[in-house]
């Protein structure tokens, strides 16, 4: 079984992963075999991308903010303290409906592909 340590020093690089967009960021929390956590922050008035992954699930927690999410044409509100699921090969999208506060989500990706390589644009 692997120490603490050993298992943080082969996820490190992972933790420190990043990325700044057009409606915000988003940061690796957790990482390893099938499955990673991510924070994004979505500025008021922005949505993600609508999307779909071959590869895996996710499954988002809101903890800051309100939006509109679709998920395979489903619509619907959330808001601080809220969560949804997306399957897997779901076309979906998040929408900051604030004009003023950035919408906090967590994102639990599950599945055998977790990386930004199985993000499919529409």
């Amino acid at each position: 079984m692997d120490s603490y340590d050993d298992l943080n020093d082969r996820n490190q690089p992972m933790l420190h992963e990043s990325m700044k967009r057009p409606w915000g960021e988003w940061h690796v929390l957790d990482v390893d075999q099938g499955y990673k956590v991510k924070r994004l922050h979505i500025l008021p008035d922005q949505a993600i991308s609508l999307q779909y992954h071959n590869h895996r699930s996710e499954h988002w927690t809101i903890v800051q903010g309100e939006g509109k999410v679709i998920v395979d044409g489903n619509i619907f509100t959330v808001s601080k303290g809220e969560s949804f699921h997306v399957p897997r090969m779901a076309l979906h999208k998040i929408t900051n409906t604030h004009l003023h506060e950035t919408l906090i989500a967590i994102e639990v990706q599950m599945g055998e592909i977790c990386s930004e390589d199985d993000i499919v644009r529409c």
